[in-house]
């Protein structure tokens, strides 16, 4: 795993500082606690990354992603995971989720897509090979393994939706009757996820390998190779 603040301490101008930092020191979170990032990974420039956050092998975070821990607090994204362009994850004070013994304000597992647009505000636990759509709202909720939200839907007031649950593109899912009708995920979405799932996990690397592994001060990636 890698400290992206150790890598600006140590190499001033080569550095993501203004957009992967620590979380600011408040009086309800007065401890500093920087990203914790897999070399692997791939975070796009114009992405911000604050606080108490994880990230694990192969996540992909597409550009003007805002992953911030500073209220709610940690935050956990788990292998092959992408948060696509504009994606948002942010938690209230104080209200978490239990997830192997560890509290966490958000805890995405691995294998799941976040699509365009889309928020999960913690307290909120996404299971793996999750796919949430363009525009969803997920607050407040646990989402178990193979759940398709389709898109411009709303996922919120502490439902569960359990396994395999197929939420239809404008739902709005606020009561636990309203989750425990949900029909199981369609063949043609499971299609999509897993092709969507394909393409994504393939950026990581190719990104890596196209912008270089420095970075200078105002986030962009370049190849620091000696000519």
């Amino acid at each position: 795993m890698k400290h992206y603040d150790e890598s600006c301490t140590n190499h001033v101008n080569h550095c993501f500082k203004p957009f992967i930092s620590p979380n600011p020191i408040t009086s309800f979170n007065p401890i500093q606690i920087s990203p914790t990032i897999d070399k692997s990974a791939f975070v796009s420039p114009f992405t911000s990354v604050i606080g108490d956050v994880v990230l694990r092998k192969n996540v992909y975070v597409a550009p003007l992603v805002s992953i911030r821990a500073d209220e709610g607090t940690p935050f956990y994204i788990g292998s092959n995971t992408n948060l696509q362009d504009g994606v948002i994850l942010h938690g209230l004070l104080n209200k978490l989720v239990e997830v192997k013994g560890k509290d966490y304000s958000i805890y995405i597992s691995k294998d799941v897509s976040v699509a365009h647009g889309a928020l999960i505000h913690g307290p909120c636990y996404i299971g793996k090979k999750v796919f949430v759509g363009f525009k969803t709202i997920v607050y407040d909720a646990i989402v178990e393994s193979g759940v398709f939200i389709a898109n411009n839907a709303v996922v919120t007031n502490g439902v569960h939706i359990a396994k395999n649950r197929f939420v239809p593109p404008g739902a709005y899912i606020d009561s636990q009757k309203k989750a425990d009708s949900l029909s199981r995920v369609p063949a043609d979405n499971k299609e999509f996820a897993r092709e969507v799932q394909r393409v994504n996990q393939e950026f990581p690397a190719a990104y890596n390998l196209l912008f270089g592994d420095s970075r200078c001060s105002c986030g962009m990636a370049y190849n620091n190779s000696p000519e």
